[in-house]
């Protein structure tokens, strides 16, 4: 600890995150983007050999190991790493010293983190994560590295750094433990229901089918004896029927739509199609073409978008939404769509 000094970056995060009030759409659109499903179909052919060995050690489907490192890291964006990490130890000692809400959690990830550095796994100069102090491919906190870690690839020591044969295993192992994930079962599916059918009633899919809840896409449910619930995440738009496994994924972060979000990127980069049904109000998503162009426009406006590389993050997404208030579009939302683009079209 000696020569820490305060790093308040996570406490100005707690205390003045932006609010987007994202609809589920927007939110879907963005974190399953073009850029995303193709940089995740790529990695599912580099890396096909780790996601088999993981699918026969663990049981955890490739779609959702690939859903986990997009939506977490971008695949590891070295990117991401060199603009939006930051080191550890000063990160979590500053939370634990001035966040009083949740100081007891931030003083047990700091020690988790001296305890990972004791034993030799890590350097702090090698410790880099986001505010909160989660690291590497899956964004491991400390305590998560410190337990559920595992040497994957055989180098003597675990590391979410680096290869990603660590971070994808011990995150399979984090899904089975902490999750309950089921070996072989889906996470759920679109589906069409003719009526309502409630909330928290777990079925078997073959007892939904015989109450005319069918797949969307029309195919048959290949585990009739495989139980699931209803969800409806907004009125008038895609209905789901939902296994335990996507119980297993909410496990990493408690967000019903973070977990839709995850298992779908996850279809996607497998060569799954888009979900059949619209989402009330909602826009195609913009191809990683007219995100690029909005970034562009933007750039020249006079707007900071971090690049042009086609990826929305905080710092786009803050860009767009001075643009709508400069130009009085409600809701200023900062959503990238192409909507805005056109927007931006006709203004130039």
């Amino acid at each position: 600890m000696r020569g820490v000094r305060p790093d308040t970056a996570g406490l100005e995060a707690i205390r003045n995150q932006p609010e987007f009030h994202e609809q589920l759409w927007q939110y879907l659109n963005r974190c399953v983007s073009d850029w995303r499903i193709t940089a995740g179909r790529q990695k599912a052919k580099d890396y096909a050999p780790l996601f088999a060995r993981i699918e026969r050690d663990f049981g955890v489907d490739r779609s959702v190991m690939l859903g986990v490192w997009g939506i977490e890291s971008a695949f590891g964006d070295p990117f991401v790493q060199k603009n939006y990490m930051r080191p550890v130890i000063p990160s979590l000692a500053t939370l634990a010293w001035a966040e009083p809400r949740r100081r007891a959690y931030w003083t047990n990830e700091l020690i988790n983190a001296l305890t990972i550095i004791q034993r030799g796994w890590s350097t702090p100069e090698q410790m880099v994560g986001s505010w909160a102090g989660a690291m590497g491919h899956t964004q491991w906190m400390p305590e998560v590295w410190l337990h559920i870690g595992i040497d994957y690839n055989g180098d003597g020591k675990i590391s979410p750094f680096g290869p990603p044969d660590d971070a994808l295993a011990s995150t399979a192992r984090y899904f089975v433990e902490r999750g309950k994930y089921r070996r072989g079962e889906h996470w759920g599916y679109e589906v069409r229901q003719p009526h309502s059918i409630g909330r928290n009633v777990w079925r078997p899919y073959g007892e939904w089918k015989a109450r005319g809840v069918v797949r969307a896409d029309g195919e048959p449910y290949p585990q009739p004896n495989a139980t699931a619930r209803p969800w409806l995440p907004v009125r008038g738009g895609p209905a789901f029927l939902l296994g335990p496994n996507f119980f297993a994924v909410r496990s990493y972060n408690p967000s019903m739509n973070y977990a839709l979000a995850l298992v779908y990127l996850g279809n996607r980069c497998v060569g799954g199609a888009p979900f059949v049904q619209k989402f009330p109000g909602s826009e195609p998503a913009p191809t990683l073409a007219e995100v690029q162009e909005i970034q562009r426009r933007l750039t020249v406006l006079g707007y900071d978008t971090g690049g042009t590389d086609g990826r929305i993050g905080n710092v786009t997404m803050i860009a767009v939404r001075d643009y709508q208030r400069k130009v009085g579009i409600k809701p200023a939302d900062g959503y990238a769509g192409v909507g805005l683009l056109a927007r931006l079209r006709e203004g130039s």
